[in-house]
């Protein structure tokens, strides 16, 4: 399989699980939705795991590249830029194919700590996390590290809450709820 043939099974992947899920999408579906045989599969991906850790490494590249470069396009400063993100979300979550998060799915579906899908999802937290940090840090609050783990709960309780109940009310409240942090720890 070429490279390019490889990016396309993965991009493909990505959204058959987005859509569905990591265990209710079988190989003989996921060879259907992609258009791609089992056994070209399978060749370049020893097994169902491997795959899904490829589509969650692509996930984590092209969601943090755009909620970086959203943030960045809607504010300049940092302390406007926490903020941001959180407008950034509201368009995402308002999207007709917004189906939740795809790395809070995973680790749902994948609960051993130990398991790479799972330590992949927490990863992506962490990743996020540092750049709540970065931008605080550049923004001068005084604990940085506490107002960056704060966001990011106020971050995924609003993914879960606009996946169960919609996104106008959610993007309000969470960003409301970012404000008054950012207030608060400065």
């Amino acid at each position: 399989m070429s490279a390019s043939k490889r990016d396309d099974l993965v991009q493909n992947a990505l959204k058959a699980f987005y859509a569905g899920g990591f265990h209710a999408i079988g190989m003989d579906r996921l060879a259907k939705e992609t258009g791609v045989s089992k056994t070209a599969i399978y060749k370049h991906f020893r097994t169902k795991n491997d795959l899904i850790l490829a589509t969650l490494r692509l996930r984590d590249e092209q969601f943090r590249n755009w909620l970086i470069r959203r943030a960045e396009a809607l504010e300049r400063a940092p302390k406007a830029r926490l903020l941001a993100v959180f407008v950034a979300l509201g368009e995402w979550f308002a999207q007709p194919d917004f189906r939740s998060c795809m790395f809070i799915k995973a680790s749902s579906e994948y609960q051993d700590r130990d398991d790479p899908i799972h330590n992949i999802s927490a990863e992506h937290k962490r990743l996020v996390r540092d750049y709540f940090r970065q931008l605080a840090e550049q923004a001068g609050f005084k604990d940085p590290g506490l107002l960056a783990r704060q966001l990011l709960m106020v971050k995924e309780g609003a993914i879960v809450l606009a996946h169960l109940h919609g996104a106008d009310s959610t993007t309000k409240d969470a960003i409301r709820t970012a404000k008054a942090l950012i207030d608060v720890a400065e």
